[in-house]
């Protein structure tokens, strides 16, 4: 049999299993490469919230992540849950040099509104990782919080992404979900070339783990082989598929569907 692509999520654990490594190894299966996952933190977790947190030592991250790419190797690598700045730092040292596309997700809070990553961590976000990633991919409230640039309007999102762009990841996708209106707007440019991804807003409130899916579907395609705007455009297909078919679970925020595309 031949190998799949290998892609690597870099991440915190959700015990609901909604967002997190849990989210990004059923994006990794549902969209046929092979996940691995270098665990950087636990949570207690379920749809209502996120009741703790507890970050893995520095040497822990280190030794899954050349455990699984010295013997086995990767195609692409996803970041999420960083918990620290001491993480933050480790992570981005190990990303260096390595001769595969990174994905970038700057999880900074839960979608309950959780904090995910210290407030200390901010700058080695900025200055550590960001500049290995391939493609970086904030919300609307994690490009405020690392850019104090606010989204209002679909306008804004070309200011967003070359404040984004400025901390030096070779793409930035600025999605704009939270905006209103009949469609979900995002924006991937390179600082030269535009790509503006429209697709219908569901009227769905289950939509826990969309970002850690979008960041891993990315990466999923890149690993297979696509250029940035194809695999963004993919990845914007399938996560509005997961979204639409997201169900209720507990009694708060249940998660996207990702195996919607095998029901």
């Amino acid at each position: 049999m031949p190998i799949p692509p290998r892609v690597l999520t870099v991440a915190g654990s959700d015990s609901g299993g909604g967002a997190g490594i849990q989210a990004d190894l059923k994006t990794m299966l549902a969209l046929g490469v092979h996940g691995m996952s270098v665990l950087t933190a636990v949570t207690a977790q379920n749809s209502r919230g996120v009741q703790g947190a507890w970050q893995l030592p520095a040497d822990a991250v280190r030794a899954q992540f050349r455990s699984v790419v010295d013997d086995i190797g990767v195609q692409a690598v996803k970041t999420g849950m960083l918990a620290s700045a001491e993480l933050v730092e480790t992570v981005a040292e190990l990303l260096t040099g390595l001769d595969a596309p990174v994905v970038v997700d700057p999880v900074g809070i839960s979608k309950h509104g959780d904090p995910l990553l210290a407030a200390s961590a901010l700058e080695s976000l900025r200055t550590k990782l960001l500049p290995v990633a391939t493609v970086a991919t904030p919300n609307l409230d994690e490009v405020a919080w690392l850019t104090g640039v606010r989204v209002a309007t679909e306008a804004d999102l070309r200011r967003a992404a070359d404040a984004v762009l400025s901390y030096g990841p070779a793409w930035a996708l600025v999605k704009g979900g939270h905006l209103d209106g009949a469609e979900a707007v995002d924006l991937l440019t390179d600082g030269t070339e535009e790509h503006w991804l429209r697709a219908p807003r569901h009227d769905n409130r289950h939509t826990h783990g969309t970002g850690c899916t979008l960041a891993s579907a990315v990466a999923a395609e890149l690993a297979k082989g696509s250029g940035v705007p194809e695999a963004v455009t993919a990845a914007k297909d399938y996560v509005t598929g997961a979204i639409a078919a997201g169900f209720a679970l507990g009694g708060g925020i249940g998660p996207v569907d990702h195996g919607w595309r095998f029901r």
